[in-house]
């Protein structure tokens, strides 16, 4: 019994040895990453949002050798500045039948890193008109916003030829000069979060170099040498060809790229100033004022006001239709183009850009001073200039597109139908339905927001107000 009591303290004894032999040698490769280029890299790309007092990042970890590396350099500044904190998250695509096992794999990871991990699963439906790839991405960045620390800085494991790839994929295509400027080292997604590729920089043979000197495992995507994918082709089939054949290709090509996003910030800037001489404040685009600029000068105009609601931008035919439309069309008439996302309307000299609502407001009975609408608003009754109080045998209520009711509005000439009114008051034509309208049992008595009636008018009133 005392001889195997022994044995069993000598085993435990050997493996708290070998875990601390392993730290050690696990400490001495943290310091020789430090002296590495792409530590160094990594740490100067990085400097700017940790002198801004930025201490939270976040890493997108697929396991491939891209994102492993990546967490392995954070890791390795965390150790420098212990102030740092780093996490990571892993999104489960379900597109791999090897997804689970590279969960389980980048967890291991993490648990050896001493860094907090979390994984999300998400599910993509193959949509028309949108590429699988472009869906997982969108789903990709939305998880990942979701389950970042607040405050976190998403660092994404794109490389030199991953952005080559994407330069060389929308060339194929005919992209413009944002297009060809491929990616950028910084994202602001819509909810503010902003995701920094600090390897964007890095060529993949010197990423993979780097995994190879610190035996540092990683997952390899099955798919990834399947050429029926363009990007997949372009990796195996193009690139290579290319960097053998020119000396210097890659870092060139990115010097081209690094250009080309120059331009296009230059670009953005005299865009912006054509834009904000050229919207009113309702976001509406003054006609008269981009038909006095050169065609290409009014089509650029057009479409950095498009970008102002949707991402989904018309074709080159749809925008010379939209144009030609708002400018060539008589004072008064109704332009009406559908988009994916929106309608473009004209009225009073002006282009706007509408969503068309899909709620459905109802006529309702008003029995209290706050009245939520389908649509999400909030109608309030205030004390002030307005109405005078309904009687004791008058029901208020508020009905929407009575376009033929009538109404004499205070400081107006006469009695006339709401369609009138609405006209005359220059409402556009599809924000009329949307209008609250204040009825005493069936007289109109106020339309809010613009006028009420001079019959029933009180200086020491009530009035109400839609938010």
């Amino acid at each position: 019994m005392r001889f195997f009591c022994f044995k069993m303290a000598k085993i435990k004894y050997l493996k708290l040895s070998i875990l601390k032999l392993l730290a050690k040698l696990s400490g001495a490769q943290v310091k020789l990453m430090h002296t590495s280029l792409i530590y160094q890299q990594v740490k100067q790309s990085l400097g700017q949002y940790i002198e801004q007092g930025h201490r939270v990042f976040t890493v997108a970890l697929s396991g491939g050798v891209d994102s492993v590396v990546l967490l392995h350099l954070m890791h390795a500044l965390r150790v420098q500045d212990p102030a740092l904190q780093v996490s990571a998250i892993y999104i489960h695509h379900g597109l791999s039948q090897y997804a689970d096992d590279w969960q389980v794999f980048c967890q291991t990871l993490c648990n050896e890193l001493n860094v907090p991990f979390q994984t999300a699963k998400v599910n993509i439906e193959q949509q028309s008109r949108t590429s699988l790839e472009a869906q997982a991405r969108d789903a990709r960045y939305q998880a990942l916003d979701e389950l970042s620390p607040h405050g976190s800085i998403i660092l994404l494991g794109q490389h030199l030829n991953d952005q080559i790839e994407t330069f060389l994929l929308r060339l194929k295509r005919g992209s413009g000069l944002k297009g060809l400027g491929a990616m950028q080292r910084e994202r602001t997604l819509t909810s503010g979060r902003l995701c920094f590729r600090p390897l964007l920089a890095v060529k993949r043979s010197d990423i993979e170099a780097f995994a190879a000197q610190y035996a540092l495992n990683h997952v390899t995507d099955d798919s990834n040498t399947d050429e029926r994918f363009e990007r997949n082709f372009m990796r195996q089939q193009v690139v290579p060809i290319l960097a053998a054949r020119f000396n210097g290709f890659e870092q060139c090509t990115a010097r081209s790229i690094s250009l080309l996003q120059q331009q296009h910030a230059l670009l953005n800037e005299y865009t912006h100033i054509d834009l904000t001489q050229c919207v009113n404040s309702q976001q509406a685009l003054n006609i008269s004022a981009i038909a006095k600029f050169t065609p290409i000068r009014t089509a650029n105009v057009v479409r950095a006001w498009l970008e102002l609601f949707t991402h989904v931008l018309p074709s080159q035919k749809q925008l010379e239709q939209i144009i030609n439309q708002a400018i060539a069309a008589k004072s008064d008439a109704q332009m009406l183009i559908e988009l994916s996302d929106g309608q473009i309307r004209r009225h009073q000299g002006h282009l706007y850009f509408v969503v068309p609502s899909t709620q459905i407001l109802n006529n309702t009975l008003i029995t209290r001073s706050e009245l939520k609408l389908a649509d999400g608003r909030l109608l309030k009754k205030h004390s002030g200039v307005g109405v005078r109080a309904p009687t004791a045998d008058e029901q208020v209520s508020v009905r929407f597109n009575c376009n033929s009711a009538r109404i004499k509005p205070l400081k107006k000439p006469g009695s006339n139908t709401l369609k009138h009114w609405f006209k005359d008051a220059k409402v556009a034509p599809w924000l009329r339905a949307n209008v609250p309208l204040i009825f005493y049992n069936d007289d109109l008595v106020q339309v809010v927001g613009y006028f009420i009636s001079a019959n029933h008018s009180d200086e020491n009133g009530i009035y109400w107000e839609c938010k």
